[in-house]
């Protein structure tokens, strides 16, 4: 059998990008407030990468880190499983969105922080400044995240499509956030 290979973000050669925790500050096409530079519309960017990759990087158990995009792009892989779940309870797409809107603005850990699922994957933030940068840009980006995904769920009539519910039960990298 050929080996088959992740798909790595592209984004991971972009020179001259911020970096917190080991995560690359990458532009984001959102309406959502953060620190995230504006994303350039008709160009992809991280979240494209993570849910364009997800179907088939989700069925994964290793994950060789090639650079501070990658990062980015595994905790947002993780991160889509969560949403997945969070949406089977949710019949529409304003129910699916409000539920999702309101997951990306919960609590969660972050590298360094002792229940932290990813821990060597992210080294730890060497000041408060960094961990604040990257707890902002990881919540835009779970908003905006969330924004696009409840777009791809729901079919036009308003029903989750089973081919992207069924990743719901998935466990990239056997982890979970």
């Amino acid at each position: 059998l050929p080996h088959q290979m992740v798909y790595h973000s592209s984004l991971n050669d972009v020179v001259d990008v911020q970096a917190a925790c080991g995560c690359a500050i990458l532009p984001i096409k959102t309406a959502a407030r953060g620190p995230a530079p504006a994303g350039n519309e008709g160009e992809e960017d991280i979240v494209d990468e993570v849910l364009g990759f997800f179907k088939a990087n989700v069925l994964f158990k290793h994950f060789e880190v090639k650079g501070c995009a990658d990062r980015v792009l595994i905790y947002l892989t993780l991160y889509t499983t969560q949403c997945l779940k969070r949406l089977e309870t949710c019949a529409t797409p304003a129910d699916g969105l409000k539920a999702l809107t309101a997951m990306a603005h919960e609590s969660f850990t972050l590298p360094g922080e002792a229940n932290f699922s990813l821990g060597g994957f992210f080294p730890p933030p060497a000041s408060d400044v960094e961990a604040e940068l990257c707890r902002g840009y990881l919540k835009q980006a779970r908003e905006e995240l969330g924004r696009r995904l409840v777009r791809l769920v729901y079919d036009d009539d308003g029903a989750p499509s089973k081919f992207w519910m069924v990743f719901a039960k998935r466990r990239f990298m056997n982890k979970q956030l």
